[in-house]
């Protein structure tokens, strides 16, 4: 090996490693983000002047969407591991696919909701569904009907910017899976798979931990 191969060796070592910590320190920023978005929630509810209504259906296939696209992304990363492009690149589609059905499958709940009576600005009088009212005090529901729905505004909040970074994870799939065609993985070289799919696999488990904490904490 030359002196010039293997500075060109190192150098992309360690454009490998700056790529890896960028990656899991923006795991950490969002770990953090979601994490102040929850505890700001319990928080806030505890204080009273709370509705708690049902999810929308469509939640729960979402769960069901962002578990199978896990399931193809690490197939797609297996593929590759054992050489196997073709594998990673039906993987790749798959994937992106069900991420964009998740997209979608968000923004029907969100129509279910805002159809409810239930938006992000919206009022506890605005509300056409069935729902129950935590009081900060003796106060009813009539008397804070013009009172803002607090527990919407997090909802949408907190579902709305998993999707924000969601979409920024399918941008990352579609360059990847550009890679993948033309023909720039291998079975040495495919940490671009792999960043992507410990992105991919943490933005899943993100959604599965935030869809449990709004079915069961409400």
């Amino acid at each position: 090996m030359t002196v010039l191969e293997m500075t060109l060796g190192e150098t992309t070592e360690m454009q490998q490693k700056a790529k890896r910590s960028l990656l899991w320190l923006g795991i950490i920023s969002m770990i953090m983000l979601f994490g102040g978005l929850t505890s700001g929630y319990i928080v806030r509810q505890a204080e009273g002047k709370w509705v708690e209504f049902a999810l929308p259906g469509a939640f729960s296939f979402s769960t069901l969407i962002i578990i199978l696209s896990s399931v193809s992304m690490q197939w797609g990363l297996l593929s590759v591991r054992n050489g196997n492009v073709g594998k990673l690149k039906s993987a790749l589609f798959i994937t992106l696919l069900l991420g964009t059905g998740f997209v979608i499958s968000q923004y029907m709940a969100w129509s279910q909701l805002f159809h409810e009576g239930i938006a992000f600005s919206g009022r506890i009088g605005d509300i056409k569904a069935a729902y129950s009212y935590i009081p900060a005090g003796t106060e009813t529901v009539d008397q804070v009907s013009d009172a803002g729905n607090v527990s919407g505004s997090f909802l949408y909040a907190i579902t709305g910017l998993h999707v924000l970074h969601l979409l920024g994870g399918i941008i990352v799939l579609v360059i990847v899976f550009s890679h993948a065609m033309a023909g720039k993985y291998t079975t040495e070289n495919y940490n671009g798979v792999k960043n992507c799919a410990i992105f991919w696999h943490f933005l899943g488990i993100l959604w599965v931990y935030l869809f449990l904490f709004l079915l069961y904490v409400r």
